[in-house]
């Protein structure tokens, strides 16, 4: 037979059938050069490779006077502040300018700002826990078909911080283990894309099992209680379903990626403790897991936090830690600013920097994995010495498969933040006519970032 009919015959999910001592088996194929287009850009087929959409936080926000450069668009200048996001600059979308309003509300330190970024509303008091965040809406969108609809990570130790929701009411709770969290990514469960053979797990076999027996009676139940419960069950089932799909992804063999190389096993967590050495090794290791775990298709929405809203990283041979710093620590005369405190906000924006290359780093296609993904970097506060949320700074790493531009610093002119929500959500093919509530709603796009 000659090669070409052979090849039209072939589709990337194509494998090889067989049996083995009573038991099927299946040989996958690799990536092949025929299941590329002709320039490495998508699939044969026309289907497009995916775009992924993760986030990325840092607590108390800058200082202006070194962190926001003076010249606006392409080859913006970098001040002492950003300086370490020299290498990925031309990756980087910088806005600024941007306001976070509360209305009537009370500025809630360190705790409003993040949440009218991610959510689009003002809380009206601590009690009042966000609804669903920016990053599980674009799940939701594009996030169902993989084994995780998204993973969070944080690098500061702690497992509640996180700053994405489901709803109020259920937060997603981050991994803050790297040993953990390789054993969750690429442990028993893991179906390797690139592997000669596979072999459905047994026991995820018998959970989905079980959990289709349940599902089948959940309508019933519905039916028998009031409506508050009908809609908390409703939530929990939701929640199940979305676990059941997790356990069919996990049954059903993955297509080979040549991207993906599972890492070596992790050995061991760095010590426990918030000196930023330890907070950037830990974030380093949990960088290089979540970036695989994309290049294997995982998942494809992620969240990774570097620090919580109030800081609290810690300097060696210092006694106050960065969010005391920002309160207490005089402005130098002749620098202008607090030279300890942008210390530590210095050492954030170098693990950002990491951040970013570490995905820039995999050859995906005929680019990376960067061009084929976008990341929404935000923080609590402008300046976190007063707890400002006027000119709060954002961040926009990657180009969603050529759909955005990157290199760029843009103004908003006291526009809304969530205009950058909002402009990122259209671009994942969420359908909403304007994001946010009272001033923070918005349906204006920034129109300067769109490819």
């Amino acid at each position: 037979m000659k090669a070409s009919m052979v090849l039209n015959r072939l589709s990337r999910r194509r494998v090889l059938r067989g049996m083995l001592e009573g038991g099927a088996v299946t040989l996958g194929l690799p990536l092949l050069d025929c299941f590329l287009n002709g320039n490495g850009t998508a699939m044969a087929s026309g289907e497009p490779i995916p775009v992924r959409f993760g986030t990325w936080f840092w607590g108390l926000g800058m200082d202006a006077r070194v962190f926001v450069p003076k010249t606006l668009g392409a080859h913006y200048d970098l001040p002492e502040e950003i300086a370490a996001l020299a290498p990925v600059r031309d990756h980087l979308n910088l806005y600024t300018n941007f306001n976070a309003l509360r209305d009537a509300a009370q500025n809630l330190c360190h705790y409003t700002g993040w949440v009218i970024l991610r959510t689009g509303m003002a809380p009206a008091s601590e009690d009042d826990r966000p609804g669903q965040t920016i990053d599980v809406t674009i799940s939701r969108q594009i996030g169902r078909t993989t084994r995780f609809p998204q993973l969070t990570a944080t690098a500061d130790g702690d497992v509640r911080n996180t700053f994405s929701y489901e709803n109020a009411n259920t937060p997603n709770s981050a991994e803050w283990s790297p040993l953990n969290f390789y054993t969750r990514l690429f442990g028993p469960d893991f179906q390797d894309p690139n592997a000669s053979s596979f072999t459905p797990n047994p026991r995820v076999m018998l959970r989905k099992g079980i959990l289709s027996a349940l599902m089948d009676q959940t309508q019933a139940v519905v039916k028998a209680v009031g409506s508050e419960d009908r809609a908390r069950l409703q939530q929990y089932f939701t929640g199940l379903r979305d676990l059941e799909h997790e356990f069919d992804q996990q049954l059903t063999k993955p297509e080979p990626i040549a991207a993906c190389r599972p890492p070596a096993a992790t050995q061991a967590d760095p010590p426990a403790g918030l000196e930023t050495t330890l907070v950037a090794e830990r974030h380093r290791m949990m960088t290089d897991l979540l970036v695989m775990a994309v290049a294997c298709d995982q998942t494809r929405v992620f969240n990774m936090a570097y620090s919580t809203a109030s800081a609290s990283t810690a300097k060696a041979g210092y006694e106050k830690p960065h969010h005391t710093t920002t309160h207490e620590e005089a402005v130098d005369a002749a620098l202008g600013y607090q030279p300890t405190a942008s210390w530590f906000l210095r050492r954030s924006m170098e693990s950002w920097a990491y951040f970013v290359q570490a995905f820039g780093g995999i050859k995906e296609g005929d680019g990376t994995l960067l061009d084929n993904l976008l990341i929404y970097g935000s923080t609590d506060h402008a300046w976190a010495r007063i707890h400002s949320l006027e000119g709060i700074p954002m961040f926009t790493a990657g180009r969603a498969g050529g759909r955005v531009k990157s290199g760029l610093h843009i103004d908003g002119a006291a526009t809304p933040a969530t205009r950058l929500g909002y402009t990122m959500m259209k671009l994942f093919g969420v359908e909403l006519g304007s994001w946010g509530t009272q001033s923070n709603q918005t349906s204006k796009a920034i129109s300067e970032m769109l490819a």
